[in-house]
C-alpha cells in the first residue's frame, strides 16, 4: 500500500487504547471520583456531553448529533486525503492517523452514551485543565505534528510543490 493508508495501524492502535483505558476507569471508579496519582496529576472520571473543554456541554442534548455528524465529516475526509497521499509523504500522514483515530474513539462514545469519557486531569495548586482522554491526546498529538509538518516542509512549499502559486 502505496498511500497514506498504510499509517491506518496508528488510528486503530489509538481507538483500542482510548477505549480500553476509558473501560477501565469505568470499571475502577464512579462517575466523580478523583484519585491523585501524582501532586499534579489525577484520575477523575467525568462526563463531557459538550466538545473541548466541556464547549456546549448543557445545550439540551442537540450537541451530540452535531459533534457526532462533524467528527465523522471529518473522518471521512481524512480517510479520502490519506488514500491520496502519495508514498513520499510521511509526517502529514501519521498526523492525519492520530487525529483520525482519537475523534473515532470520541465518536463511539457519544453514539454508545451520549457522552464522551474523560478521565485525565492535570492541575497547578488549585487549578485544572478540563478532564480529557487518550483520544483527546491523539487529535493533539496529530495536531502538533501538523504544525511542525509546517515548519519542517516549508521549503517545499515554498517552491510551488504542493501548493499553487
Amino acid at each position: 500500500m502505496g498511500t497514506g493508508l498504510r499509517f491506518l495501524w496508528i488510528s486503530i492502535l489509538v481507538f483500542i487504547l482510548d477505549q480500553w483505558t476509558k473501560i477501565a476507569i469505568v470499571d475502577a471508579m464512579t462517575l466523580f471520583e478523583s484519585r491523585q496519582v501524582l501532586p499534579f496529576f489525577n484520575l477523575t472520571y467525568v462526563h463531557n456531553y459538550g466538545a473541548a473543554f466541556s464547549f456546549l456541554h448543557s445545550a439540551g442534548g442537540w450537541q451530540r448529533w452535531f459533534f457526532t455528524a462533524i467528527a465523522l465529516g471529518v473522518s471521512i475526509m481524512i480517510l479520502w486525503w490519506l488514500k491520496q497521499t502519495p508514498k513520499q509523504q510521511l509526517l502529514l500522514p501519521i498526523a492525519f492517523s492520530f487525529v483520525l483515530g482519537g475523534a473515532l474513539g470520541n465518536v463511539y462514545d457519544r453514539i454508545a452514551y451520549g457522552y464522551v469519557i474523560d478521565f485525565l486531569d492535570f492541575y497547578i495548586n488549585d487549578w485544572h485543565w478540563p478532564a480529557f482522554n487518550i483520544a483527546d491526546s491523539a487529535i493533539f498529538i496529530g495536531a502538533a505534528l501538523l504544525i511542525i509538518d509546517m515548519f519542517v516542509n516549508k521549503e517545499s512549499n515554498d517552491n510551488g510543490e504542493g501548493s499553487e502559486k
